[in-house]
């Protein structure tokens, strides 16, 4: 089942109600943003001209994969990705898809900080398991569990050689329009008899891709081999070819 960009977009746009909050600091109705540090109870703000996304985690290793995917997609070049302050509170993800648990975190990041936002909901689905674990990737082996006891889980309980799929769920919100999309990204591959490679997390140490070189792990793979395949870049790529036609051209651009 290849990976294919323009399957990675899929057509889920939901108009909103405008946040309810109208005494909060809201950027104005340009593409400028402002320079933040999110090491605060809000973002530290210097007004600069370059365009940012806030991105709805607190997950360093997903921020620095976000960081440099936004870095490499075509048309993002000067933009900055923000990180979600810690004061701010993420939901729970008790959504039914990875879309309702994308939607669930962009929204609460843009009505406590009025920045346009992304959040992303991730997972594995591996055919021998139903399409297990799905939505409960990141606690498969239990709440709290470890990316290794989670891999751990996954090696005992599903054969060497199962069908899988990596599939990324893209939300983004702007609080000023109220307007919001989900955008999909999915990388199929099989699941290896045992972990290799020393990149990556989650499950990329036993996810042998089908399009990345024979026989590698995504975790054996370089960033760049691993950008132009993976579930997330895929999300992003589809996000950032509408924000620059449709989003630009909504703002007079």
């Amino acid at each position: 089942m290849p990976c294919d960009d323009d399957a990675a977009r899929f057509a889920l746009s939901i108009l909103a109600m405008r946040p309810e909050s109208p005494g909060r600091s809201v950027l104005p109705p340009d593409t400028s943003r402002s320079s933040c540090h999110s090491n605060t109870s809000t973002p530290r703000c210097s007004m600069t001209a370059r365009p940012s996304f806030l991105l709805a985690t607190h997950n360093e290793h997903k921020r620095r994969e976000f960081e440099r995917l936004l870095s490499r997609s075509s048309g993002a070049d000067g933009w900055e990705l923000q990180m979600l302050p810690e004061s701010v509170t993420l939901p729970p993800e008790e959504g039914e898809s990875f879309a309702e648990n994308a939607l669930g975190k962009a929204r609460a990041a843009a009505q406590s900080t009025g920045w346009e936002c992304i959040a992303d909901d991730s997972g594995i689905a591996v055919q021998a398991l139903g399409g297990g674990p799905g939505i409960r990737s990141a606690r498969y082996a239990g709440e709290g569990a470890t990316d290794e006891q989670n891999l751990a889980k996954l090696l005992r309980e599903a054969p060497a050689g199962s069908a899988l799929e990596y599939v990324c769920a893209l939300a983004y919100v702007d609080p000023r329009t109220g307007e919001e999309r989900v955008f999909e990204g999915r990388c199929s591959g099989r699941l290896a008899a045992e972990p290799r490679g020393e990149r990556g997390f989650g499950y990329d140490p036993a996810f042998l891709p089908d399009d990345g070189p024979a026989g590698l792990t995504m975790a054996e793979l370089s960033d760049e081999q691993k950008d132009a395949i993976s579930h997330r870049g895929r999300a992003l790529r589809a996000l950032m070819a509408w924000w620059q036609r449709d989003a630009t051209r909504a703002r007079g651009g």
